[in-house]
């Protein structure tokens, strides 16, 4: 019989690399909080960007484990993926649903939902209007609504209720340590809202410029209708919205999500292994990559039309601008459970 494979890490430079990040995401996190408690302007300031830099991280952690890519077996990577879910916010699922259903959206080729927040709001004039106000104050009130549906749907509906111990025990646990921090340093949970809230900003910028695919509301695992959605199709409508082609260290602040067509190529390879890839399937040309500039441009100009619109813009393949690319919102792979 062939010796059980005790690896964690899938290599040497994987366990390096990934334990030098994940120590720094939850070391980072946890300081932070000490340096938004201190008085002055300085080192609240530095605590506010920390944490939300941390937290970003812990998002896209989740990714990489979602894909196996953290460690060497699904177990590690399931721990880490529900630690990083934790500090990102978003553990009021389990990492297994998530998992999940960011998996599918690789398979069909399609971005799934399993709320569907325009037809919500669509019914409720009022809300839409406030959502839309809080959006064009810069407020990131639309992905605040996709987090908090992950906590009220297991309360309210019907075929959610599997999913109401989970919900309401992060609950519990999530208030208690928030009713802490406040008792410690009110100053402190003020400005980790401001921290969440960047953190919210930051994720909705990247994912609503990811895809063109078409867009499916599901229950559990019922089949989409089928449909041309090859590769040739997923390539076509994914993009890579790079912070910075000359500066390409600047894309470790999202832990390289934003080389998305490459994630798309060979999606369990690690984040650290996708600009290579990138390059050996463009080169230097900037096939499907989105000017930072453009892109930034449209969130902007969007940011209240993006609230309800349901065609998110098709900008041209090769097209290094994304002129008329409205973008998406409720598609973070965090929340459409």
């Amino acid at each position: 019989m062939a010796a059980t494979d005790r690896r964690i890490f899938r290599d040497a430079y994987a366990a390096s690399i990934n334990s030098l990040v994940m120590g720094a995401t939850v070391c980072g996190w946890a300081a932070s909080f000490y340096l938004m408690a201190r008085p002055h302007f300085l080192g609240p300031c530095i605590g506010v960007l920390l944490c939300a830099q941390c937290m970003l991280w812990a998002a896209y952690l989740i990714h990489e484990a979602a894909h196996q890519a953290l460690f060497a077996g699904p177990r590690l990577n399931r721990i880490a993926g529900e630690t990083a879910s934790f500090i990102a916010g978003s553990s009021y699922a389990s990492f297994e649903r998530i998992r999940k259903l960011h998996i599918r959206h690789h398979v069909d080729r399609a971005d799934l939902v399993c709320f569907d927040y325009r037809a919500f709001i669509g019914r409720r004039r009022r809300l839409c209007r406030v959502l839309q106000a809080l959006e064009w104050a810069y407020l990131p009130a639309t992905e605040v609504l996709m987090h908090l549906q992950v906590i009220w749907r297991p309360l309210l509906v019907k075929s959610q209720r599997a999913y109401w111990p989970r919900a309401m025990t992060m609950l519990v646990v999530r208030l208690a340590l928030l009713t802490l921090l406040a008792w410690w340093s009110l100053k402190a949970l003020l400005l980790y809202c401001v921290a969440y809230a960047l953190l919210l900003h930051a994720l909705n910028f990247f994912d609503c410029f990811h895809h063109s695919f078409e867009n499916f509301t599901v229950r559990g695992d019922e089949p989409i209708p089928a449909g041309q959605r090859d590769r040739a199709y997923e390539q076509a409508n994914t993009y890579s919205n790079l912070i910075s082609l000359r500066a390409p260290w600047l894309n470790l602040i999202i832990l390289n999500f934003a080389y998305h067509n490459a994630h798309h190529h060979r999606a369990s390879l690690p984040w650290y292994r996708l600009p290579a890839l990138h390059r050996e399937m463009f080169g230097a040309t900037t096939h499907n990559v989105l000017s930072m500039r453009t892109l930034l441009a449209n969130w902007h100009r969007y940011r209240v039309l993006r609230v309800t619109a349901e065609d998110y813009g098709n900008p041209q393949p090769g097209a290094n601008c994304a002129a008329g690319f409205i973008g998406a919102h409720g598609v973070s792979f965090l929340t459409v459970i």
